[in-house]
């Protein structure tokens, strides 16, 4: 049997997150954090966002995650010909 590795899809990943203002909870504000991580996972956004609901005083409102897949690690592939110029 051969051995398999896997490469992890990194991701150009945008998050946005609508919370409230802790002295003024009517009015929204907007914070966005864009980095590479792994789809569909997303472990950076999750463990950042738990931290927020822990340790932050703004409230959540929402949240959205975007990512782009044409701007993520490359790939490996064979290549199927090979050709020589002199």
């Amino acid at each position: 049997m051969g051995h398999v590795t896997v490469i992890k899809d990194y991701r150009l990943t945008t998050v946005e997150i609508l919370y409230h203002l802790p002295d003024h909870p009517a009015l929204l504000q907007t914070y966005v954090w864009q980095a590479m991580d792994i789809a569909p996972e997303y472990p950076d956004p999750r463990k950042f966002l738990a931290f927020w609901r822990t340790e932050l005083e703004g409230k959540l409102h929402s949240v959205r995650v975007a990512a782009n897949p044409l701007a993520r690690t490359g790939r490996v592939r064979h290549a199927k010909a090979m050709h020589t110029l002199h």
